[in-house]
């Protein structure tokens, strides 16, 4: 499974790519909008963990260009805050498949990565 992180805290992102590659995942990482979609542009990505709030750039638009580029991925948002605490994320996001605080434990998180992640490989083929 191959799983794309986008993250700015990069401390963050190395906890949650240690948990899942202990899983057998083969993960990238980019930590703003364009290196995001360049990353989309090169590899296929059954899982795009992301939070919403990035340092440079938009999660929205990411999601948007990987449902475009990955229509089989899905897409795993993270937020510190509640603004999407009403489930509005899967309005604004096509291939959102879940939105969880940031707070979540990384074993937690490569659980829901692992359970998405079969279901996307399963679509690709």
């Amino acid at each position: 499974m191959r799983v794309l992180i986008v993250e700015t805290n990069a401390d963050l992102a190395e906890v949650w790519a240690r948990s899942l590659e202990r899983q057998g995942a083969v993960v990238t990482r980019a930590d703003g909008e364009d290196r995001a979609i360049s990353a989309i542009n090169q590899d296929p990505f059954d899982v795009i963990v992301m939070n919403i709030k990035l340092g440079t750039g938009n999660a929205l638009t990411v999601s948007d260009y990987a449902g475009f580029r990955l229509p089989n991925a899905r897409v795993i948002f993270v937020t510190n805050s509640s603004f999407f605490s009403d489930g509005s994320i899967f309005q604004h996001a096509s291939n959102a498949h879940a939105c969880i605080p940031d707070q979540t434990p990384a074993e937690d998180l490569a659980a829901l990565v692992e359970y998405h992640g079969k279901h996307a490989a399963e679509l690709s083929g």
